[in-house]
């Protein structure tokens, strides 16, 4: 059979693209293009089944032919890397082996070795991934070009045709034409705004990354209508009487979760109450369309783009202060020592007492007199609070839990930008203990009547990832006693508890999270590494995640005696939910972090030539990234570093020259020498002693 020629072909590395309209042809495809022939040929091979058999009689696959697929991961020098889509280490693409594929495509690759053996070459795309990009357009005599802001995608792109724009505008275009070898072409959707402008620069980000801004007419009548209905006790547990309180941030949009607290004897009765969303959003509703083509709420500094329409997102379903609302609610008895005796679920309707916030409670419990007589009936709760979740703490730490404490910025703009490091006090403790204990309490609950579920997993660090981790930590002196091939979530708990106090324990769990897999969701129970829990999933956010939206219709089903129609009607969806769960979830990982990035840069330009205290946060060949203590970061170049000659030593994560030497964690004091708005970047020089 002809393909049996083809596979030999692969295998000796024979098949080039001069080749590809040779396998299309043999194959019957029509094509336009070697590249695009080449492409049509292995989407026929890897969707054909029983079309495509060797002389044996197997089907044909790409991966049987040694190809390997993956996303394309550029770099604005030109390279890029292959992040595999069965798991495998990435692989090096150098620029001669881009063969036209582009940041976000979807590829074929064959492995060439090369000097570490990682090295890859692009047989061909599948598909490509950013078709709609923003950009600088630059007017020529002829047409024009667009400057993505992308600049891991291409160098420019070729505007011919769309909306008019000036020169210097910001603009979204669409790609429309891959030529091969060439530079792509587009044309403008629509003008964003002059670029260099905060909010245009902003709008920018948003739009890159596909984010909606406005609903469906559709999508917001149903909502408006739902958020119209009346609350009614009905069959649900009353709860209006208990003293409920909210515990969030004082710049905190939606209120989706509440708690209480009481003591039983020696133990603990502990309320924990969220807004029943799926009591107002219809599965398969317009509404709930809309919420799962967004998957989750995006928060920026100066707005939030939410996953429900406003009326439910900030009226009916939001836990609001002396408003009766309905929940579904996790009630947990506990022992003296924080220790989960029982749980129970129910519908119920609450009234809070108190929107309290962060601030207030950390203030208050520190002995804010104004604030303790002002909340003088809560403060015996909020003290049981405090000294519960110090309990449940050190329990959560005596298993294992990895607790990084990262540092984490904190931006508002209220016509100006503010940058600080945002503090996490008592309160926040509090209240994430509260909310890890119902998150695994609502799995629990599923996984025990083994229903199809969305569980929160996070899986443990790749045996490659946890060596090198170790010989980092080696190389810094610091003991560690862990098995790459079984490390265990209270291996690298012991690693951080023995640099308590030491500057060196923020770096240390900088690289440490670097090591770790990203949390993920999926309708597999496999545990979560990093809070050392064996079944976990996320029950508490329903205004602004989606799978806890899910978890909640599944749990009602149950409460309402459906539990066989659950298992009907979520059995295939939970694995395709969890995937497009993860996949927004990381978009809007992006984005939030592109902004907050923007905001810092735009920030430090109010600052350029002032001089900073800083920790050196990351090193590389070229040159050391120092973080300051608001979060803002910037890179020194090593050719501005003083002397020459200086040498990386993976390994160790150093920079030397003999005469100096610049590691993780060293302080250091900077002079701020640049800021480049559209790269997201700042640039730093070291202060003159």
């Amino acid at each position: 059979m002809l393909v049996k020629e083809i596979m030999a072909r692969f295998e000796s590395g024979q098949l080039q693209y001069k080749k590809a309209n040779e396998i299309a042809r043999l194959l019957g495809i029509s094509h336009r293009g070697e590249r695009d022939a080449l492409s049509r040929a292995l989407k026929t091979l890897e969707g054909a089944g029983a079309l495509v058999r060797d002389a044996r009689g197997r089907l044909v696959t790409p991966e049987k032919l040694g190809l390997i697929k993956g996303t394309v991961q550029g770099n604005e020098r030109g390279f890029g890397f292959l992040l595999r889509e069965d798991g495998g280490e990435d692989l090096f693409l150098p620029r001669h082996g881009m063969h036209g594929a582009l940041h976000g495509d979807t590829v074929y690759a064959v492995l060439v070795g090369g000097e570490r053996g990682d090295e890859a070459r692009v047989y061909a795309v599948v598909s490509r991934g950013l078709r709609e990009v923003t950009g600088t357009y630059y007017r020529e005599k002829k047409g024009g070009f667009l400057e993505p802001d992308e600049r891991r995608l291409c160098d420019k792109i070729r505007v011919t045709g769309g909306e008019r724009a000036a020169s210097g505008e910001k603009v979204l275009v669409r790609i429309t034409a891959y030529p091969d070898g060439g530079v792509p072409e587009a044309h403008i959707l629509r003008v964003i705004g002059r670029s260099g402008d905060l909010k245009t620069e902003e709008d920018a980000l948003i739009a890159a990354a596909g984010l909606p801004e406005t609903f469906p007419h559709r999508a917001l009548a149903e909502a408006e209508k739902a958020a119209e209905e009346r609350v009614i006790l009905g069959m649900r547990r009353d709860f209006r009487s208990e003293p409920i309180v909210t515990i969030d941030g004082d710049d905190s949009r939606d209120f989706d979760d509440a708690v209480t607290l009481s003591r039983s004897g020696e133990g603990y009765l502990l309320g924990v109450h969220i807004a029943d969303v799926s009591h107002y959003v219809r599965r398969g509703g317009e509404t709930d369309k809309e919420a799962y083509e967004r998957g989750t709420s995006v928060y920026f500094p100066d707005r939030v783009l939410p996953m429900l329409p406003e009326s439910l997102s900030n009226g009916a379903c939001s836990l609001n202060e002396g408003e009766e609302r309905y929940t579904l609610s996790c009630l947990l008895r506990l022992d003296g020592q924080g220790k989960v005796l029982g749980s129970e679920f129910v519908r119920g309707v609450i009234r809070s007492h108190a929107r309290l916030t962060y601030n207030k409670v950390n203030a208050l419990l520190a002995g804010d007199a104004a604030l303790r007589a002002q909340y003088a009936a809560l403060v015996p709760m909020l003290e049981e609070m405090q000294a519960l979740a110090e309990k449940l703490t050190a329990r959560r730490m005596a298993r294992g839990g990895v607790d990084l404490d990262a540092k984490e910025a904190h931006i508002t703009y209220d016509g100006e930008v503010h940058l600080s490091a945002r503090e996490r006090g008592v309160s926040e403790r509090v209240i994430e203990e509260f909310m890890i204990l119902a998150n695994e309490a609502a799995a629990e609950f599923a996984a025990g009547y083994a229903l199809p579920f969305i569980y929160r997993i996070h899986e443990p660090p790749s045996e490659e990832k946890a060596a090198a981790f170790k010989a980092y930590l080696r190389g810094l002196g610091v003991n560690a006693r862990f098995m790459p091939e079984k490390v265990r979530p209270a291996d690298y708990a012991r690693v951080l508890s023995g640099l308590e106090g030491d500057p060196l324990r923020s770096v240390v769990a900088g690289v440490m999270l670097r090591s770790m897999a990203k949390a993920k969701y999926s309708p597999e129970n496999c545990g979560h590494f990093g809070l050392a829990s064996k079944c976990y999933c996320h029950f508490t956010s329903p205004i602004r995640r989606y799978p806890d939206l899910i978890v909640h219709r599944i749990i009602g089903a149950v409460l309402d005696g459906k539990a066989e129609e659950a298992e009907k009607m979520f059995g295939s969806f939970t694995a395709h939910a969890a995937a497009r769960c993860s996949e927004r979830e990381r978009r809007a990982d992006e984005a939030e972090r592109n902004v907050d990035e923007l905001y810092k840069v735009w920030y430090m330009r109010g600052h350029l030539g002032e001089e900073f205290e800083g920790v050196v946060s990351g090193v590389t060949a070229f040159g050391v990234f120092v973080q300051l203590e608001n979060t803002a970061e910037g890179l020194i170049r090593a050719e501005n570093l003083p002397g020459d000659g200086y040498v990386f030593a993976e390994e160790r994560l150093t920079l030397s020259n003999g005469a100096n030497t610049f590691r993780l964690g060293d302080a250091v004091r900077i002079t701020v020498a640049g800021c480049d708005l559209g790269a997201r970047k700042c640039e730093f020089l070291l202060a003159d002693k």
